[in-house]
């Protein structure tokens, strides 16, 4: 039997029992500990079902975690497994360490996560681990092959810090007059801002330039029979020509790209990059969880994109085309690559695209 096979539930150490009441809605079994010495004692369990993930309160303090986390990494089957520490009581230094020494596999504040969005973030975690976890010498090969891919991410970060900052800087007095404009438009805020899911399902603020009235996602069902996305994976993004809910200055500024402009702040703060895979709705993302699908998260957030210099302002394309792009650029995803994009996107911006 495949190792993936015969995970089942969760094991949870720690005693909060909103989060244990949110694990178990997802999974329906589970085991939990309220001591780390327990729970190695209980994984340890020859005759125990391997969790699909396990989820640790960060109160036990970085260090005891570190070693019980070292102990884990060195079990056969248990270093596939995905572990998540809740930040609720963590503090800014101990979550400097733990990501800078990759100690854990993702760090979520669990009282936030709803359980549909928690699910797909685990699934992809567990995926992601199941794929990582090879023998010794293969992982030092695989670090050996990434260094050069190292590079790439750290040149591309450079870049996108150095773009941004200027960026900002340059079109300051622009935003202004941007926001100036929504406001005697019509009513409500500057800034649309929505959680969306970034590379490795990491979730994080999205901003833009208000383009809709004020409640606008709200009536998003009754709108789906008008969703250009069409083909098996239709229901996996939502998009509508000439949408209804757009104001006035809120179409001209999608027809320019000029509402993406705000994601500079994104891209400056890390969460985005200037070129990747857009970041999608959580509704949207939560749906692409299969080993196939969850590739695209592989690759950075971004601006602009494959999909976007090929296929802009196109309603025939469809929802199968636009993930295939995205895995297309998971896999190709270098710096020339992003250069090449970087390069026709403004041809592409000229096309008018009233979505």
């Amino acid at each position: 039997m495949k190792l993936q096979e015969s995970m089942t539930g969760f094991y949870y150490v720690g005693t909060k029992r909103a989060n244990i009441t949110k694990l178990v809605n997802i999974y329906k079994r589970g085991y939990a500990s309220g001591n780390l010495n327990q729970a190695m004692t209980e994984l340890m369990k020859k005759d125990r079902a391997l969790p699909e993930v396990i989820v640790c309160e960060s109160g036990y303090g970085f260090k005891a975690i570190k070693i019980w986390a070292d102990f884990l990494s060195k079990h056969e089957k248990l270093s596939q497994i995905p572990l998540v520490i809740d930040s609720d009581r963590i503090t800014a230094v101990e979550n400097f360490h733990f990501i800078h020494n990759r100690i854990v596999d993702d760090i979520l504040n669990m009282q936030e996560w709803e359980e549909s969005n928690l699910d797909a973030k685990i699934r992809f975690l567990k995926k992601f681990k199941i794929r990582t976890s090879e023998p010794a010498k293969k992982q030092i090969d695989q670090i050996k092959a990434q260094i050069p891919g190292t590079m790439q991410a750290i040149l591309k970060r450079t870049f996108d810090i150095l773009v941004s900052f200027t960026a900002l800087v340059l079109l300051a007095p622009f935003f202004l007059i941007i926001a100036m404009a929504i406001c005697i438009d019509s009513k409500g805020t500057i800034f649309y801002i929505s959680k969306r899911a970034g590379m490795g399902y990491r979730i994080f603020n999205f901003y833009k330039f208000r383009t809709m009235f004020p409640g606008a996602d709200r009536h998003r069902k009754d709108f789906n029979h008008l969703n250009q996305y069409t083909g098996s994976a239709s229901t996996r993004f939502f998009k509508i020509n000439n949408d209804p809910r757009i104001t006035r200055v809120g179409r001209l500024l999608r027809n320019t790209s000029l509402d993406e402009l705000p994601q500079l702040f994104n891209v400056l703060l890390g969460d985005m990059s200037l070129v990747g895979n857009r970041p999608l709705p959580l509704y949207e993302a939560e749906n692409l969880t299969t080993d196939k699908l969850a590739k695209r998260f592989m690759a950075p957030a971004g601006i602009t994109g494959l999909w976007q210099v090929k296929k802009r302002g196109r309603s025939e394309m469809s929802g199968d085309e636009r993930i295939d792009m995205d895995i297309d650029y998971a896999d190709k995803s270098n710096l020339l690559f992003d250069m090449w994009i970087m390069a026709r996107t403004p041809q592409a911006l000229i096309q008018k695209a009233n979505t």
